[in-house]
């Protein structure tokens, strides 16, 4: 698994992909960081951190289009699905390299702290939870987003899925915020919501049933990638 996810990390940093992802999402949120924060002079990077999910809405599509389907198509995939390796090695792999590239563009987020720390009082623990809700929910994408990769072997159909998908689940938060709880149609888009148990997190509010969900659904497309890969194999 590891020499995967470190082969995956590199090919990343190998082609421009891996930078233009980390460049353009620093890009986007610390231009909202300065808009939000820094004018108005508040400590509360809490709205930052709610709409960085709608940021990965557009970026997450192209960090998970390559993860199979590159493989695919260059034809190396028969090495990996040949190699003594197991399947879940190799999911568990591309989704950790996957993941690598996302941390690294967060530890960009970094002098975000330092600026609060200088000029407001910043509230640790609600800073923390915010990193916590960031890792799951865009761990779900990831995880979503290689499951297509490993569908097709074109890049671009793979990320026109990616955004569909989360597109879509982005449209069913809306429909439930609209139609409220008091439905029985609202009441299950509310709970099936990522989005929804994402802005519990942002307010504070830290809930073991949430980190289940995000833990939960995440390997469920980790299942659903491997299951692909199997048949592959055979």
């Amino acid at each position: 698994m590891n020499a995967i996810r470190k082969r995956d990390l590199q090919g990343f940093f190998r082609s421009p992909l891996g930078y233009v992802y980390i460049g353009a999402f620093l890009a986007v949120m610390n231009l909202y960081f300065f808009a939000t924060c820094v004018l108005s002079s508040s400590s509360d990077v809490s709205s930052v951190f709610s709409n960085m999910l709608i940021v990965f809405l557009f970026l997450m599509p192209i960090l998970t289009m390559r993860l199979f389907s590159e493989d695919y198509k260059q034809g190396t995939d028969r090495l990996l699905l040949t190699a003594p390796i197991s399947v879940w090695a190799i999911v568990g792999g591309k989704f950790l390299a996957a993941i690598g590239v996302l941390l690294r563009a967060l530890l960009g987020t970094v002098p975000w702290l330092l600026i609060i720390l200088l000029f407001g009082t910043p509230s640790w623990s609600a800073i923390l939870g915010c990193y916590i809700a960031v890792l799951c929910a865009a761990a779900i994408f990831a995880a979503m987003g290689m499951f297509l990769s490993s569908l097709t072997e074109s890049q671009l159909i793979a990320a026109v899925l990616s955004f569909a998908l989360f597109l879509g689940l982005y449209v069913a938060d809306m429909l439930s915020y609209s139609m409220g709880t008091d439905g029985l149609l609202g009441s299950i888009l509310n709970w099936f919501s990522i989005f929804t148990r994402y802005d519990t997190f942002m307010s504070g509010q830290f809930s073991l049933g949430n980190l289940i969900y995000f833990l939960s659904l995440t390997g469920l497309f980790l299942y659903l990638t491997a299951r692909v890969l199997e048949r592959r194999r055979m």
